[in-house]
């Protein structure tokens, strides 16, 4: 049983969003709560060291020590001011690259991980369409710094993001505010670049969180929160100003907390079809629902549609056919056999009856002969 992402329901409503793209979806149950331009092709700036980070994580050893190369000083843009030849743990490298951004560290996890960016790209492109099922993705760097052939949808990106925070090591360092540094030629005291999380511009319930900004990309913003009722994944691509993308993640949360809530598919519950088909769920499955309602519809492939009120499709998940049951070859041959059974003692008590007459018979005559 799986569920499967869809945008039906989330494109129904609008919200004033700056953002050219944008995604919100369930954390938990991986519902689309809300979608705009979802599977636009876009310029994803550091939000692409979300994806370095996880995938460096499950790949590598934290613990491994790195060695960094003149090719990971010699980066542009924002960076963590590491020395060719300094000898960091991969550990503290994604934390670099993830609080501060920086685009040094990026590339020194992706030489360590693959032995060249090139690699490192061609691995990771793999790994996102395998691992997390991505459809139009491709990245050509492991930091973001432009490319025209490196790009993303809101859609992958918020996949991309709500795949990693299943990691106890990525949860811990997205959502890090501050952390000493002690490099060798930089010691100072990290803070995340994201407003919502430092509390910059508070929102109640953020556990995490990436910025990035090109000149050709505009802002960019992955965002998680949770209110101790549901967990929500935001990602808003290319806005002009700063605080634009902060605004839009604000609209998208708030939505998402006020009109969704989880309910549970019971392991067992049978669906039926138009065609009399029967479905059920292997084991108790979380869902989304809107608040205000929910229809459920079956299709005759056992995909189970959560639906609004409205009738769109808010989460879609595929149940388990159920076998009608099928009398077995053992039980017939039981049955014939009972029945042969039957007939055999039927007649074997005849032939017993009979022989008792007779022999009756045979005695009363042998009586009457004596007599006379």
């Amino acid at each position: 049983m799986t569920n499967q992402w869809h945008v039906s329901a989330a494109e129904t409503e609008l919200l004033p969003l700056k953002s050219e793209a944008a995604v919100l979806i369930d954390s938990d149950t991986g519902a689309v709560l809300y979608a705009k331009n979802a599977n636009q092709r876009m310029y994803p700036a550091s939000l692409t060291k979300i994806a370095t980070a996880i995938y460096a994580i499950e790949k590598g050893n934290l613990d491994s020590i790195v060695s960094v190369s003149g090719n990971a000083v010699r980066q542009d843009g924002t960076r963590v001011y590491l020395n060719e030849g300094e000898k960091v743990p991969l550990k503290k490298l994604i934390q670099g690259m993830l609080i501060n951004s920086g685009n040094d560290a990026a590339v020194a996890i992706a030489e360590y991980t693959d032995g060249t960016v090139q690699k490192f790209a061609e691995n990771l492109n793999a790994y996102l369409k395998t691992k997390i099922g991505v459809r139009d993705t491709h990245f050509t760097n492991p930091n973001g710094l432009f490319d025209k052939n490196h790009y993303t949808t809101a859609m992958d990106m918020a996949l991309i993001t709500n795949y990693a925070i299943k990691n106890p090591v990525f949860v811990e360092i997205f959502g890090t505010k501050v952390l000493p540094w002690k490099g060798q030629s930089w010691q100072t005291t990290l803070v995340t670049h994201h407003k919502m999380l430092k509390g910059e511009l508070a929102y109640p319930g953020v556990t995490g969180g990436k910025t990035g900004y090109t000149s050709e990309t505009k802002q960019t913003l992955s965002t998680t929160a949770d209110n101790g009722r549901i967990r929500l994944t935001a990602v808003v691509l290319k806005s002009n100003l700063k605080n634009d993308k902060y605004n839009d993640t604000a609209l998208l949360f708030n939505y998402g907390f006020k009109n969704f809530q989880h309910a549970t598919l019971k392991q067992g519950e049978i669906f039926t079809t138009a065609e009399r088909k029967e479905y059920y769920p292997e084991q108790d499955t979380l869902i989304t629902e809107r608040i205000d309602g929910c229809l459920k519809n079956i299709a005759n492939n056992g995909l189970l549609a959560i639906k609004d009120n409205k009738g769109q499709i808010v989460q879609t998940v595929q149940l388990t056919y159920k076998e009608p049951p099928k009398p077995t070859v053992i039980s017939l041959k039981k049955a014939k056999k009972s029945k042969n059974e039957e007939d055999g003692l039927i007649f074997v008590n005849s032939i017993v009856g009979m022989m008792i007459v007779i022999i009756g018979i045979v005695t009363v005559r042998k009586k009457r002969v004596r007599k006379y």
